[in-house]
């Protein structure tokens, strides 16, 4: 198990992250129209994957402006916002921030996501939520590049997550 810490207290993770070289697990998601995706229909392009505990916190928020931001520069590459939030708070967040570039996603329905990808926050003040990390997978599913972030409260480095697709 891994840990990582909120505000430098230790959060135990369930489950391990994907490895670099191997296939991505399979996961299943909800959209904000309440339908599911999964990963075998998104293959053939790159996706980044940003998973964070909540839109409702400072920090998760800015990823995902980050990430639109970033996401109109990157070419066949989809960028996936992914949390526990609720689709109807994501589609909220989209609209109200313009959000145009990222496929807010989320993990209520299908929980099986926060645990193949080893993210899934099993103690501490956000337990039951899922850590900060950002994945990049491959057109043919195969993991490229992961990062945990150790500090939930800090943002990904965008600048390595770059240099991976």
């Amino acid at each position: 198990m891994k840990k990582v810490n909120f505000k430098k207290h230790p959060v135990t993770l369930s489950g391990n992250l994907p490895e670099v070289g191997k296939l991505a697990p399979y996961f299943e998601l909800v959209k904000t129209d309440l339908a599911t995706i999964n990963i075998n229909d998104l293959k053939g392009k790159t996706l980044v994957l940003n998973i964070f505990p909540s839109l409702d916190t400072g920090v998760c928020a800015t990823s995902v402006r980050k990430f639109n931001q970033l996401a109109s520069h990157m070419k066949d590459t989809l960028v996936l916002a992914i949390s526990r939030d609720l689709p109807f708070a994501h589609s909220r967040f989209c609209t109200v921030e313009g959000i145009e570039n990222v496929i807010t996603l989320s993990d209520f329905r299908c929980s099986d996501f926060s645990k193949n990808y080893g993210v899934f926050m099993e103690d501490g003040p956000l337990q039951g939520l899922l850590a900060r990390a950002v994945i990049v997978i491959d057109p043919d599913q195969i993991v490229r590049y992961v990062q945990l972030v150790p500090e939930i409260t800090q943002e990904p480095d965008y600048d390595e997550v770059l240099r991976h697709i």
